[in-house]
């Protein structure tokens, strides 16, 4: 799931300024264009988002704000082909609105920015390296002069992380991936080599393939490179060799599942790259060495991984893992043979996607708006229809539910069915039983943000009536982003540790 933008968490601002809305006599106008500081010399597209919100505090950008969905308005629209010198209008009004048209905001003053968004990946991991953006500037509404104008002055810098020599970063070009695109697909990952790697050039090590979640990459994890190794120095970690995974595509995230629309990424990553890796790197190279490890889509990543490839790898602690049951794919439920609402239950009550402290405080149904607005591929709900459903004839993933109604479309949603991890196991327990035993471990809060620990608790149910062995475990008041504190990833790895090497001795942990 993706991670609510926290800049906005101490801002004062409250749901009853929303609910003053009252239209605008005339639709509101926005003048767009590039600055020639940028010296931006061939023209340029993309997705042109601009964000308004009442906010007094001055910003230096404005995004929009998971935690308070309703404190900032957007508007997204494809432009192609903006000159430099040129200006063009835009009519807020007719476009892609979040929470409201714009036209529909009370009189008051109001920061505003323009972002464009060239490669499409602001619904991702929002705004990126070569992003234009413009100042932030005040407006008044209702306006009463000329559209305001928003100039693209600057733009997004490329950052690269700095590697320590213990780091490497891979890429390698999948035949299967390659094949299905009809051109060169890169896998990559960063690897982490434990302190003593060098010290010898017979030892091998056990492997952890950590993914991480909605709107990561590979590179995130680097900035942590110099903490795990002073743990694994310390003795407070035992000695692994760490592979972070880029699990980020143009659709979204590609989770490792084979798909119609992003490919055979699972079978590229335990037949290509996983091989690889270990002809590189001194890795144990057999199932009791290789763990998996992953947050929200990286922890159903790990456990899509886990269930559909048991030989290769053994075991997998999926932390809050994106639903794992599609009973209550976080409220609906997309198992009923005439489809519910994805908006809302039969008796018309919304379904809530993200709750914070004890409050519901963004629908489904605000959370498709938002995306949609902000672009129409690459979202999580996006992604999702991306790696779960069939390809269209348009060659676009086919979208799971309407996003103005609610209404699924049933053909999608018995595509999706396949990927439901609770009925695999079901359906396939004679087999998968003996090979998961000791395997699966997922651990989530009661608390979680996106209502994540509903679905695990009817996977828990199907396991215990399965006769599973399956660990799970629920953290008391944990959310989605406070899971890891008191030391949980230690305890992971010693638990790998343990498997990978029985009878070492490994520090204790909480």
């Amino acid at each position: 799931m993706k991670k609510p933008n926290l800049v906005f968490l101490s801002l004062a601002f409250s749901f009853y300024f929303f609910a003053q809305i009252t239209s605008a006599a005339e639709p509101i106008r926005f003048k767009v264009g590039l600055d020639p500081s940028l010296g931006q010399s061939q023209p340029v597209s993309g997705r042109l988002l601009i964000f308004m919100t009442a906010n007094q505090k001055p910003l230096e950008t404005i995004e929009p704000d998971f935690l308070n969905p309703q404190s900032v308005f957007a508007t997204g629209m494809e432009i192609k082909n903006l000159e430099q010198g040129k200006i063009i209008e835009i009519n807020s009004d007719s476009r892609e609105t979040f929470p409201a048209a714009f036209s529909t905001a009370p009189a008051g003053d109001y920061q505003i920015m323009a972002l464009l968004d060239e490669n499409h990946s602001y619904t991702y991991n929002g705004m990126g390296a070569d992003d234009l953006y413009s100042s932030v500037i005040k407006i008044s509404l209702p306006l009463t002069n000329a559209p305001p104008e928003l100039i693209f002055s600057k733009k997004v810098p490329e950052r690269t992380p700095d590697v320590p020599a213990n780091v490497k970063i891979i890429e390698f070009v999948s035949p299967a991936l390659s094949a299905f695109w009809g051109r060169p697909i890169k896998m990559q990952a960063s690897v982490i080599l434990p302190p003593s790697y060098d010290l010898s050039k017979s030892q091998k090590f056990p492997t952890v393939y950590n993914i991480h979640g909605y709107g990561g990459t590979h590179l995130g994890p680097i900035r942590g490179a110099a903490q795990l190794t002073k743990a694994m120095s310390d003795g407070k970690r035992p000695e692994m060799i760490y592979v972070y995974l880029n699990a980020n595509c143009p659709l979204g995230h590609h989770v490792f599942a084979d798909s119609a629309n992003n490919g055979p990424w699972g079978r590229a990553l335990t037949t290509e790259f996983i091989p690889d890796l270990e002809k590189q790197f001194r890795m144990d190279g057999k199932t009791s060495g290789r763990f998996l490890t992953g947050h929200s889509s990286g922890g159903w990543s790990t456990l899509w991984l886990q269930v559909n490839y048991p030989d290769v790898f053994g075991g997998t602690w999926s932390t809050s893992p994106d639903p794992v049951d599609f009973h209550s794919f976080t409220g609906p439920d997309l198992t009923l043979v005439t489809p519910q609402n994805f908006f809302h239950g039969a008796d018309g009550k919304p379904y809530n996607l993200i709750r914070d402290q004890g409050k519901e405080i963004m629908s489904f149904e605000d959370y498709g708006r938002l995306e949609r607005a902000e672009g129409y591929y690459g979202g999580q709900m996006a992604s999702f229809e991306a790696v779960f459903g069939p390809k269209g004839d348009d060659g676009q993933p086919m979208p799971l539910f309407d996003r103005d109604t609610g209404r699924i479309d049933p053909v999608v949603q018995k595509a999706w069915g396949k990927y439901n991890i609770s009925q695999i196991l079901q359906d396939n327990w004679k087999t998968l039983g003996p090979k998961l035993k000791g395997k699966i471990h997922i651990i989530v809060g009661t608390a979680d943000t996106f209502h994540l620990d509903e679905a695990v608790r009817l996977l828990d149910a199907k396991l215990k009536s399965l006769g599973s062995d399956a660990k799970i475990q629920y953290l008391e008041g944990r959310t989605h982003f406070d899971l890891y504190r008191d030391g949980l990833s230690d305890r992971i790895a010693s638990e790998m540790y343990a498997v990978a090497r029985p009878r070492a001795k490994v520090a204790a942990t909480n």
